[in-house]
């Protein structure tokens, strides 16, 4: 028998981010290092090191139970984990691979629809005046959000002071913005 005989098709979320992300869940052996430096573990329901470990379970139920968590809104990409991790687990290139395919897959937690509203809106102020115009990232969060009242405390205070402004700065090179934009939308 040949090697390749041996071979065992894997379908599971740690295959596909294996062979998408280049990342290896079976690497961690839990020394928990990467929940211990993550600012965020506290309000996880699944802390990082819960999350490799689900993923090296390869069971169905486990992928939906990540694919389903807050957690993978929460990561803030700030790479402590990966700076801690001995096997060198690139944690936040997962989480973000998992939020694209939690999507993708209708399997978004409910509590992470604001997460989604802001991340739709900073796109969208990017995309339409080439830089972050910060009053319309507030108006299109709100919108989408429906958090109307919230902070809403704070505006004349930052009109004042010239952190708000009422018109955008737009930059030159918009229709290049436009392109790249299209370009990742088609994808």
């Amino acid at each position: 028998m040949s090697h390749s005989d041996h071979h065992i098709e894997r379908n599971s979320l740690a295959a596909t981010i294996e062979k998408q992300v280049n990342v290896f869940a079976q690497k961690c052996y839990q020394c928990g290092k990467c929940t211990a430096g993550c600012p965020v573990a506290e309000d996880m329901d699944l802390p990082p090191g819960r999350v490799m470990r689900h993923l090296q379970t390869e069971t169905p139920a486990n992928d939906d139970k990540v694919l389903k968590s807050h957690s993978i809104w929460l990561c803030l990409a700030c790479e402590m984990c990966l700076s801690r991790c001995p096997m060198e687990i690139d944690i936040p290139s997962m989480m973000d691979f998992l939020r694209q395919r939690s999507r993708a897959e209708n399997k978004v937690n409910p509590k992470a629809k604001n997460i989604i509203a802001f991340h739709k809106s900073f796109l969208n102020s990017i995309r339409f005046t080439g830089r972050l115009y910060e009053l319309g990232l507030i108006i299109d969060y709100k919108r989408q959000s429906l958090n109307m009242i919230q902070d809403i405390s704070l505006a004349p205070k930052m009109l004042s002071r010239g952190k708000l402004h009422i018109f955008p700065e737009m930059i030159k090179g918009t229709a290049e913005i436009a392109k790249i934009f299209k370009k990742t939308i088609n994808k």
